[in-house]
């Protein structure tokens, strides 16, 4: 399959991606699930996680980049190249001769995608670091878990992945969209910090005005409130409510016999540990199958919180075929979703060959 016959909207876009860990390979997994032609520039032994869902959808070729070499092998793909991904602390690149200033003077419709923690620049930049610092300077961290315990990361989600591949990705096809009136690339620095400091905007905005705390035991987003956090049931399963609304929450309670003042009772946020203990004790009374059975359709804004493996299997995923089968494993299909285009996994493939499609032969 050539560059210009990958299926999906980003179909003739082709991808040098840099061995790295976390964020940047789930944004060239993004974007090869989209259609790109995606091939990745290895070092030996790979980047220690290796990971055949994430690493998904590229051809892949081993080079020493340290070496003359292997930095003629680089500079030859990205004169072919519509995008670079590499998430190297700030300079490393510059240090190989392989920096932005040299490969988009080279290649002047290159986009140049850098993924860090903090940035290029500021004194944190050089830093090193992993999800847990970065979101811990966001304010993010610390809201999170139970509370007057330590703070308690909810994977590496919130930092690695939607503060940084998603907004590297964002970044990137903005600056494709800005090339097709431009015919000029650019450099696109994409930290996780700043990304996650954008996804809290929604608690920022709210707290001048006191809509919201972001104390763990008054925020009702926290798992504080009766109406919005997760509960034990007979099995040891938990179920997840999220009856924000007035009228979700007066469904729910009437659904499991809960009393009906208790949605009164929800302004007493003093009173929010008894609550929640009450409705514990309802919910304790009865296995998920059980409350599924009775809640799943009725909108009370509840949902079992199934295991990693089972997600798969639920009915929701069955019938939009959100996983698909590849390479021996349950994947979850390409996302968004696109009328014309889809995307689509496709095989991983000799990077070698792949770049020779793109007229690049490499040298030992």
């Amino acid at each position: 399959m050539t560059a210009n016959h990958f299926p999906g909207p980003l179909s003739g876009i082709k991808v040098l991606e840099f061995v790295s860990i976390g964020p940047g390979p789930h944004c060239a997994m993004m974007l090869a699930d989209l259609g790109a032609d995606v091939v990745r520039i290895d070092r030996a032994g790979g980047n220690g996680w290796p990971n055949p869902i994430a690493d998904r959808g590229r051809a892949t070729v081993e080079l020493d980049i340290r070496s003359e070499a292997g930095r003629q092998n680089c500079l030859a793909a990205a004169a072919k190249a519509d995008v670079i991904i590499e998430g190297m602390r700030p300079g490393v690149m510059e240090k190989l001769g392989l920096g932005p200033e040299v490969l988009c003077d080279l290649n002047p419709r290159l986009i140049f995608g850098r993924m860090t923690g903090w940035g290029q620049d500021g004194p944190w930049a050089k830093k090193a670091g992993h999800d847990i610092n970065f979101i811990a300077l966001s304010g993010a961290l610390a809201a999170m878990g139970e509370p007057g315990q330590p703070p308690r990361p909810p994977l590496n989600l919130v930092g690695d992945f939607g503060g940084g591949s998603m907004f590297l990705v964002t970044g990137i096809l903005a600056a494709l969209f800005e090339r097709e009136r431009s015919g000029r690339g650019q450099i696109v620095d994409a930290a996780i910090i700043d990304g996650t400091n954008s996804l809290m905007s929604f608690f920022a905005g709210l707290l001048p005005g006191k809509q919201l705390s972001m104390d763990r035991s008054l925020n009702p987003l926290a798992g504080g409130a009766p109406n919005y956090r997760c509960y034990a049931c007979a099995d040891g399963r938990y179920i997840a409510v999220g009856a924000l609304e007035a009228h979700f929450y007066t469904t729910l309670l009437k659904s499991i016999g809960a009393r009906p003042a208790l949605l009164a009772e929800l302004a007493d946020v003093a009173s929010w540990p008894r609550q929640c203990e009450e409705l514990a004790a309802i919910f304790t009374s009865r296995t998920l199958t059980t409350w599924c059975d009775l809640l799943d359709n009725v909108d009370a804004c509840t949902a079992p919180v199934l295991e990693a493996h089972e997600a798969a299997q639920h009915e929701q995923a069955l019938a939009r075929q959100g996983f698909v089968q590849h390479a021996g494993f349950a994947q979850s299909g390409p996302a968004p979703r696109f009328s014309r285009t889809p995307g689509q996994i496709t095989a991983s493939r000799d990077g070698r060959s792949a770049l020779a499609s793109w007229g690049v032969a490499i040298s030992d």
